[in-house]
């Protein structure tokens, strides 16, 4: 028989036999009125996850991941505020429901049975998913299987503390508000979550503020898979800098007192707290999940009698809350109500066309207070012996350093953070005197994990600030690349750009650099970046390119709450000369602080019409050198600097190749999956132009003498350019 239907029938027969399971007496500060309002809330979760499966199998419905079992949820929901930001586990509808309750005006079971039925009208996503998520109750939309939400919530719980000594513009959360995040306890396994949880600990550890509650659903299997009776408790009851606290989720009284008890600690403490929430959990995984193929049935019969809305309705009973034929009445009224409401909201309209789909993959612009720059004095002060310097040209590190501290005078919400920014001023001195310039909370030195810098990038631009994460390295990249794309970029697609998280990462990265590192220090694949759909990815060749385009990034973020990976060509860092030692052909003036280059802009450099190299990064360097050497062979070419790799700004592409006769893409990235794949497509199908590709090869980058042997060279590129232009090898 259906366990749904077992379930439900068990509800009816025991309330109405009046044989409910046993249990502690009511206890703690839970109101009459407070307990009737959670145990709703529970019975409309119930009740959606019926109707869910209902619906599927009409295929009117879409998702059948539910939170039966979970209804204890609604008692945490009623112990927080609904300022408290909550990040939350796909089995939390209970909490969804009850802070509705908090907030006047919401129609929380209509909105929820758009969601479910994938409508264009979904109050959250527009029928892209169906998530939990409502810009009014503060709780952003998480399409999260693994904990990955945690890493941010960590963000956006130490930008409440940063807000209170320097609030930014656009400031979202309260400064006495907490934030919440919840998971299941399969999830707490994840690297992701104990990075977190390792990243709370650190933080407060050292007295940093960390509002951070954790709310850890048990309900003892993922998936298919127990988790080992007793781990969570043992895993989170001792950890330094992390409060453990305990509650039975199958007790709405103990629950709720318990979260008091614990969102308190958090919020006068100002430090986080692990709360573990026993719960059980019905019905299997998902609608497709069968338990009894894993689970033997006597212990799928021992968790539905731990049914909490049995518990909830004895518990009420037994404080005067309400008598269990009235609780009776609540849970069948909601199932009349739901079926009818779901009725009408399966005939509401649903996305169609790719348009319609990709409507909110770009967030909306903002209104921002125009800002007219630092003062010369407050300029002054901040640059020091620096101000008489940028009289002479400089190499791209230090105008990158000039530029992002002109932008922090500028933008007093830009916050940069990564490993070693701070005192040492990173790897390759790129940030400098920005510490002592703005203080250890602007310029945060964070711990070695990729995850949590970008998670605190992420959550810190919930609550207003522009974030300036740096990954040391592009290949250090990868171990939090799901930051950017499962969290970051989907963010304003699943929630209509209600929500947004603009930031500027910069990253160290590409080839060339000369005994030094291998793989993990050159890294020369983009493809994980080019493939995030709404990111931004931009690649300077020179310094004064590199300020000018950072600064147009930052407007991006600031203006258009775009999320922008700003990617430094790191062989190119101590650059100067160009053609022969000490002529400082790759030394630039620092540009006018006024000064940027647009979005999608391109550089070029010569007019050549017999052939144009149309490069970005390293590759414009090498293709400068050539193009020298092919003018005194009789072979004029121009240099075309794409700059920005994604989106490619093809218009701007074609237009700097009018004229030209050949082109030849020379592209520092692999043969398979490289940029130049792409470019090879553009010419295709937008020119007639002759055209071909020198690429790195498909292989990891070497140490020590052949760390360019895969990669292009400029001896590579004139001997590719008299091919293509005479037809030979000369």
């Amino acid at each position: 028989m259906d366990r749904v239907q077992i379930v439900h029938e068990n509800f009816l027969t025991k309330v109405g036999g009046a044989t409910l399971p046993a249990g502690r007496a009511p206890a703690g500060p839970l109101s009459n009125a407070q307990a009737v309002s959670i145990y709703r809330s529970g019975c409309l979760s119930r009740s959606l996850d019926r109707i869910s499966r209902v619906m599927q199998s009409k295929g009117e419905g879409y998702y059948t991941i539910g939170s039966s079992g979970h209804e204890g949820m609604a008692a945490v929901a009623a112990a927080l505020r609904p300022c408290d930001m909550a990040f939350l586990h796909y089995r939390d509808a209970a909490f969804q429901i009850e802070r509705a309750n908090q907030v006047p005006g919401q129609s929380i079971a209509w909105d929820m049975l758009l969601s479910f039925a994938c409508s264009s009208e979904d109050p959250i996503s527009g029928g892209r998913h169906k998530v939990l998520g409502s810009k009014a109750l503060n709780i952003p939309p998480q399409t999260s299987t693994i904990a990955s939400h945690l890493p941010k919530a960590i963000g956006a719980a130490y930008s409440i503390g940063l807000a209170r000594r320097r609030p930014p513009e656009h400031q979202a959360l309260d400064n006495d508000a907490i934030v919440m995040c919840s998971f299941g306890d399969a999830s707490a396994n994840h690297s992701t979550a104990q990075g977190a949880f390792n990243t709370a600990q650190w933080t407060a550890y050292q007295g940093v503020p960390m509002p951070l509650l954790f709310v850890c659903e048990d309900n003892g299997i993922g998936i298919s898979t127990k988790t080992p009776r007793g781990w969570i408790a043992a895993g989170f009851s001792h950890r330094p800098g992390l409060q453990y606290f305990a509650c039975d989720g199958l007790d709405i009284y103990d629950t709720y007192r318990v979260t008091l008890e614990a969102a308190e600690f958090v919020r006068t403490r100002r430090k986080p707290a692990f709360l573990h929430v026993r719960t059980v959990r019905f019905y299997g995984h998902a609608g497709a999940d069968m338990p009894t193929t894993y689970l033997a049935r006597e212990e799928l019969e021992a968790e539905e009698a731990n049914d909490p809305l049995l518990h909830a309705v004895r518990l009420m009973d037994e404080a005067g809350a309400l008598a269990p034929p009235d609780a009776l009445a609540i849970y069948q009224q909601t199932e009349e109500r739901v079926e009818r409401i779901a009725a009408e909201a399966v005939t509401r309209p649903r996305l169609k066309t790719a348009a319609e789909v990709m409507a909110h993959l770009i967030p909306p612009h903002r209104a921002c207070q125009r800002v007219n720059g630092p003062s010369a004095d407050t300029r002054a002060e901040a640059f020091g012996g620096d101000l008489k310097a940028m009289a002479s040209p400089q190499t791209m590190s230090r105008l990158i350093n000039w530029a992002l501290t002109d932008l922090m005078l500028a933008h007093g919400e830009i916050i940069l953070m990564g490993e070693d920014v701070g005192r040492k001023g990173g790897v390759y001195g790129v940030t400098q005197k920005l510490s002592a310039r703005f203080g250890r909370t602007r310029v945060i030195d964070t711990l070695l994990d990729e995850q949590s810098i970008l998670g605190l990038g992420i959550g810190m631009a919930h609550n207003g600030f522009l974030p300036m994460p740096e990954i040391q390295f592009l290949a250090y990249l990868h171990n939090a690349e799901d930051q950017l794309r499962g969290e970051a970029a989907t963010l304003p697609f699943f929630s209509k750009g209600q929500f947004t998280n603009p930031m500027v990462l910069r990253i160290a990265g590409l080839g060339y650099q000369k005994g030094f590192g291998g793989h993990f220090h050159n890294d020369n694949s983009v493809a994980v970046l080019r493939d995030i759909p709404g990111l931004i990815l931009a690649c300077p060749s020179n310094g004064a390119d590199a300020a000018m385009m950072l600064r147009e990034c930052v407007r991006l973020a600031r203006e258009e709450q775009r999320l922008v990976v700003f990617l430094e060509p790191i062989a190119l860092y101590p650059m100067r000369d160009l053609h022969e030692p000490g002529d400082g052909g790759w030394l630039n003036l620092y540009p006018d602080p006024s000064e940027r280059i647009p979005f999608g802009q391109v550089g070029r450099h010569g007019d050549g019409d017999d052939l144009a190299l149309l490069t970005f990064g390293n590759g414009t360097y090498l293709s400068r050198q050539a193009q020298k050497r092919l003018a005194g062979e009789g072979i004029a070419a121009r240099v075309i600097d794409i700059r920005w790799l994604s989106p490619l700004p093809a218009a701007s592409i074609v237009e700097a190749l009018g004229g030209a006769h050949k082109v030849l893409i020379v592209d520092e990235t692999r043969r398979t999956g490289g940029v130049a794949e792409a470019l090879m497509a553009l010419l295709t199908e937008r020119t007639n132009l002759p055209h071909t590709r020198l690429t790195a090869e498909d292989s990891f980058i070497a140490t020590g003498p052949a760390y360019g042997a895969t990669m292009p060279s400029a001896d590579d590129i004139v001997t590719a350019a008299r091919k293509l232009v005479r037809g030979d090898a000369q």
